[in-house]
This record gives C-alpha cells, structure tokens and sequence, in this order.
C-alpha cells in the first residue's frame, strides 16, 4: 500500500485520498459482520457466567437438600477428659460416662544389637519370609526378605514399606546398642501381634514372637487393650479409644481414664438455619445474575443502536424458563407435609424483585415446633418430592452437558464459525476490490500524466509556429 501515497501526481488529481475513501466505504461492509460476532460472544461470555451462578445455587441447594440437617444435634461434656462430637441419629438426652481403662496399640522390642546395619539373618540363605499375623487383619503381613535386609534396618525399610498394620523403627540406646522396636498401627487386642520368619532359623531366634503364650525372642514393651467403659451403667468394649456407637450419633473421644462423667444430647437448630440461610443468599444472588444479564434500558424512538449498558441475554427465553422454572417449586412440594409453602416456615418471595426474605423467628418456630414438616417440605424423600429436591434435579437438567445452556452454547458456536467464514470472505473480496481501484487509479494517473505531457510539448509548438 506505500505506493497509494504517489498516487494522483502525475494527473493532479486527489487519486490518494479517494482510494482512502473508498477503503473506507468498503470496509464498513464488515460492521454488520463484527456487530453479529460481538453480540454472540457477549452472549457466549453471559451464558458461561449464567452456568457458573446455576452451579453456586446448585452447592448451596445440595446442602440443604439433606434430611440429616433436621436431625442434628449438639453434645457437652462434663469433663474435658471426655471429648463428643454428634452426628445425625444422636438420641437427644443424658449420658453417665465411666472409662476404666483406655485402649492402646501393642509394642514388641528385639533383644540388644550391637550394629543397627550389620546382617542378622543366616548368610547361607538366599530369601526368608517374614509373616506377622493380626487376628483383626483378613490375612497375615507377609515380607520376602534377601539376605541384605536382615539387617535392623533393613527390616524396618520393609516392614515400614509394606504397610501392613504394622510399624518399625529403631532405638539407638547408646553407642553400639540398638534394638528394633514393632509396634501396631491400630490398638486394640485384636491387633496384638504373633511374628515368625520362616527358612531362617538364625532370624528367627531374633524375631519370633508368640502372642497367645506371650513368648518368643522379642519383648513386649506395650500390651494391646481394648478400651472399657461404661454408657448409663452398660458395660462396653471397644478396640479404639474414638468410640463412635455408643450411644449412635455420639463420638466419644477417651484420653483418660474417669469416672461418672455426664454427657447431654440437645437438639440443634444451627445446621439446618445456616443451610436455609446460605440457599437463601444463593437465589438472591442468582437472581442478581439473571437481574444483571436481562437488563434493559429503553432509548429515544429512531434509535440506530441499543443501550450499552444493557444485558447481554436481554429477552432471552432460556434465563426466563429457568428463573420462572425454579420458583415454581417454591410452592410446589407434594411431600404431604403441614407446610405447603416457603412462607409457611418463615422464607416469603418480594413478588417485585423476585428475591427471598427470612423471618428468622418463624423459621426457628418451625424447625423447633415441627422439624419434621420443614423437613419434609424443604427435603420430602430426596428425590422426587420437596422443595428442595425437585429443584436439584431442574437445575441438573438445565446444568447437563446436552442442558438447555450447553445447548444454546453449541448454537453460538456454530454462529461464530459461519460469521468467520462470511468475514473472512468479504475481507477478501474487499482487498480484491481494492487492489482493482488502485489498479485503474494507477493506470488512470499514467494516462493523464501522458497527456498532459502531449499537452504542454503541443502548446511549445504552437507557440513556437507562432513567433515565427
């Protein structure tokens, strides 16, 4: 395009400035194109923010879409020797806690050694099995062992690399004294432990254990117990000092020893307020979302373009199905419950702004007074009755891969390839129009330039004749 600028010197003429304008001219053939491509991927970009919104109300529908919400509880103890959490199923009440004695892991210790490195096992032997059995483990620990790794360490490494139930580790008493000290992962009696090493007598003289007779070649430095305790005078066992069952719902948490601790069950409304207020917050701001895509501002009559500021999805069907598809279920649960609607528990809909309210003492009432029928209008049977339930699998649909969303993407898509084909084709139909003008400007431009150059040798001729 450098030469364009010597265009117009030999005829005198404007040539440059009207390729410029031309260019100009043709170019704007493209603005329809580059609006339709701006508009879609404004409406690409919307429907991606629209998605994300969906899944964040979607989180916050999952949490309360759970029947466990309406059963929890709270626990304090008496003592802080005795730590408990709850769970669902807890039975609210009183508990007299006793724990005689705690649970703990056993701990066997070889004999002394003077080399922590040195082989132990009977160099004639190429391999030689290491079998530690556990009564609580389906099968024993079984480790193939070369003649290298019977030293102390290199039993440790592959008793440690198994992980099998079983630790290793090795205690340095002082300056040539070590021992090898196996320990179990998990306490209890059932996970005592019975050693033996077959095809290495020599090994075995080092780390034979029998557990029901309590002898062999190593020593038992820790006993394994089981945890006893007592729950309203009821006498139980357990292999772990975190007892989960006893009563069910209630985790207790044993680190002493202790007697008549009191434990009390309550019912608690937190979870579920929190849960009703978070799905709350979420539709508010979903709604925003929709408020903030659909946004119309009117223009003066004759108006060439819209508002700037207007949503990208302004009009769309597709934000208009789904927000007028969700809060459809708002009075919708089907569950046979007392309550048959959101307002009915403490949650109203501004019928302007299409947000939600909560009465916060109306919803205590109802998760208080009659925990059940919140539950069975918010949850019903999970699946296809309840508010909350019904939701979750509208939003699942609107959410899926083949979803009205995805759908509507794919159609995007699809239009801003065929407008890249279409720019790209008048772009080059464009340059060729162009590059033609400029052409037959050129030409134009040489054909004047000659003739004036015909002109001005004519009229030296003339004149020349005529002063003659």
């Amino acid at each position: 395009m450098a030469s364009i600028s010597s265009l117009g010197i030999g005829s005198n003429l404007p040539l440059d400035t009207l390729l410029t304008n031309l260019t100009t001219a043709e170019k704007a053939r493209l603005t329809p194109i580059t609006r339709q491509q701006s508009a879609n991927s404004a409406k690409l970009t919307a429907y991606g923010t629209l998605k994300s919104a969906l899944e964040k109300f979607q989180t916050a529908n999952t949490a309360l879409n759970s029947a466990d919400l309406f059963k929890s509880t709270t626990a304090t103890s008496s003592s802080d020797k005795l730590a408990v959490t709850t769970s669902a199923g807890a039975a609210a009440g009183t508990y007299t806690i006793s724990v005689s004695q705690l649970a703990q892991a056993q701990s066997l210790a070889t004999r002394t050694l003077t080399s922590s490195s040195a082989p132990q096992g009977d160099s004639a032997i190429a391999s030689r099995t290491l079998v530690i059995s556990q009564k609580g483990r389906d099968k024993p620990l079984e480790i193939e062992l070369s003649a290298e790794q019977t030293s102390l360490e290199g039993i440790r490494d592959a008793i440690n690399e198994a992980d099998g139930g079983v630790t290793a580790s090795i205690v340095k008493l002082k300056d040539d004294s070590y021992q090898l000290v196996l320990s179990a992962t998990d306490s209890g009696v059932d996970n005592a432990m019975t050693i033996s090493v077959s095809g290495d007598a020599t090994l075995q003289n080092l780390l034979g254990y029998d557990n029901s007779t309590g002898s062999g070649a190593m020593t038992q430095l820790v006993a394994a117990r089981n945890a006893l305790l007592t729950v309203n005078n009821i006498a139980i066992e357990r292999a772990s000092n975190t007892v989960t069952d006893a009563p069910q719902g209630l985790t207790l948490n044993l680190s002493q020893t202790l007697e008549n601790a009191t434990v009390i069950v309550s019912k608690s409304n937190d979870k579920a307020t929190s849960a009703v207020n978070d799905w709350v917050n979420a539709w508010n701001s979903l709604v925003d979302t929709f408020n903030s895509l659909t946004k119309y501002t009117a223009v003066d009559q004759g108006a060439e373009t819209q508002d700037a500021s207007n949503g990208a999805l302004v009009g769309d069907s597709i934000v208009r199905n789904i927000q007028t598809g969700i809060r459809a279920q708002f009075s919708n649960s089907a569950t046979g419950s007392t309550f048959k609607t959101l307002a009915e528990i403490g949650v109203t809909q501004d019928p302007t702004t299409g947000k939600l309210k909560i009465d916060d003492d109306k919803l205590q009432k109802a998760l208080t007074d009659n925990s059940s029928a919140t539950r069975q209008l918010l949850v019903g049977d999970g699946k296809e009755t309840g508010i909350t339930s019904k939701i979750a699998g509208l939003v699942s649909g609107y959410l899926a891969d083949d979803g009205i969303i995805d759908s509507a993407k794919d159609g995007i898509n699809a239009t801003l390839k065929s407008l890249t084909k279409q720019y790209l084709a008048v772009s080059n139909s464009i340059d060729e129009t162009i590059a033609r003008y400029k052409t037959q400007f050129t030409q134009l431009d040489t054909i004047i330039s000659q003739l004036n150059s015909t002109s001005s040798y004519l009229t030296q001729q003339f004149d020349a004749l005529s002063s003659s």
